[in-house]
């Protein structure tokens, strides 16, 4: 794990799955359409955690914590 938390606005976030499609590892959707995210992830996926929240269109993903 790198040491960084996600942060998600769920107020803000619109669903758009670009986060999805840069992280799929760590950003899914569930049976309702609802994201799922995994708040704290392995340090390996740190690139495309990074790129997921530069892709939201509505900037709702936040890196919270030292990305090392």
């Amino acid at each position: 794990m790198f040491d960084v938390r996600i942060h998600v606005d769920m107020d803000v976030c619109e669903s758009h799955g670009q986060c999805v499609f840069a992280a799929p590892e760590v950003f899914s959707f569930d049976d309702d359409d609802r994201l799922r995210y995994e708040a704290e992830p392995a340090a390996g996926l740190r690139e495309d955690v990074v790129r997921a929240a530069g892709a939201c269109p509505v900037r709702a993903i936040a890196l919270v914590g030292e990305a090392g």
